[in-house]
């Protein structure tokens, strides 16, 4: 099975070749004899009823600083593709969800993984509140009120963007600091977005385990762990990457969220497990493939694609 795959995402000249999940995914495509095509999201349009976007067919190689070879810029039709992979980075803004609405108009017929409809309506920091018994105790709120009630109840606390990524804007507030205030400011000067705000989980300084489902069976996991004197452990920040293994929670865990992901069509889903609590499930661009390959020895990219490869042959049947 030869088939056509753009990827749309953030620009692929700059990952790191030994970290990025989609350069992964690129590389597994194309030693299946897949032809791969790169656009950016901002080239993406639709007019008349017709999706396409600007981008150029492209060669990926395991070689750093000459990683990618693209080929001339070129306007493609993306009804005419096999596959298209959502896997540009958040914000999950209104430019973000506008691109799940215009890719809503191929699939399945072009088969999008995610599914844009099931990433549209599973924001990270809001698809996990669908399973309150599993998280910690959580407020999602522009209200400095509400936000500081919260903080009088609970003390410990973290306090995040709803809609960021990679640990930018995260806080750690003890319940002796004297920030929270000033931090409402600054969160709210322009905008407000609501935050969410997790009470503490001190079992963060053991790691934060990203488990990755595929198709709603897990596959695997590593844990980040935090580098000393942060409260954040997400590796763009400066999380330690360690091997993990699966515990009877993490299991029973992923036997409830996984059959929910399956049915929305989220093919590719990492969730962030702390202690014995989920706190974020993320399905735009998840992390962590090739740590996990690493440690365990097992590709995730070819699972990936053998589910991928199912399901487009599902939809053609």
């Amino acid at each position: 099975m030869a088939l056509t795959v753009a990827l749309q995402m953030d620009p692929m000249e700059g990952i790191n070749i030994d970290a990025d999940s989609s350069f992964a995914l690129a590389e597994e495509a194309q030693r299946r004899g897949h032809s791969l095509f790169h656009y950016l999201p901002r080239t993406l349009r639709l007019e008349d009823g017709r999706v396409s976007a600007v981008g150029h067919a492209m060669n990926v190689q395991r070689v750093r600083g000459d990683h990618v070879c693209f080929g001339a810029r070129e306007p493609i039709d993306l009804a005419q593709m096999d596959v298209v992979l959502l896997r540009q980075d958040p914000p999950f803004d209104l430019t973000y969800i506008t691109t799940t609405h215009i890719l809503d108009h191929i699939h399945p017929k072009t088969l999008v993984v995610n599914d844009p409809a099931g990433v549209r309506n599973a924001p990270e920091k809001i698809l996990v509140t669908d399973f309150p018994d599993l998280m910690p105790p959580t407020l999602i709120s522009a209200d400095p009120e509400a936000i500081r009630d919260f903080r009088a109840r609970h003390r410990d606390i973290i306090l995040k963007p709803l809609f960021g990524n990679g640990g930018a804007g995260v806080f750690h507030l003890r319940p002796d600091d004297e920030n929270l205030g000033a931090l409402l400011d600054m969160f709210f000067v322009n905008t407000l977005e609501p935050l969410m705000i997790q009470t503490y989980l001190p079992a963060v300084r053991e790691g934060d385990k990203r488990i990755i489902l595929i198709d709603g069976e897990a596959a695997g996991a590593l844990n980040r762990v935090p580098k000393d004197g942060d409260a954040r452990s997400n590796m763009h920040v400066g999380g330690r990457a360690e091997p993990a293994v699966l515990t009877k929670r993490d299991h029973d865990i992923c036997r409830r969220i996984g059959p929910v992901l399956k049915a929305r069509g989220l093919l590719f889903v990492g969730l962030d497990v702390i202690g014995n609590y989920v706190t974020e499930i993320n399905v735009t661009s998840p992390t962590g493939i090739q740590e996990i390959g690493r440690f365990d020895k097992t590709n995730l990219a070819a699972r990936i694609w053998d589910a991928i490869e199912a399901k487009y042959t599902a939809t053609r049947t």
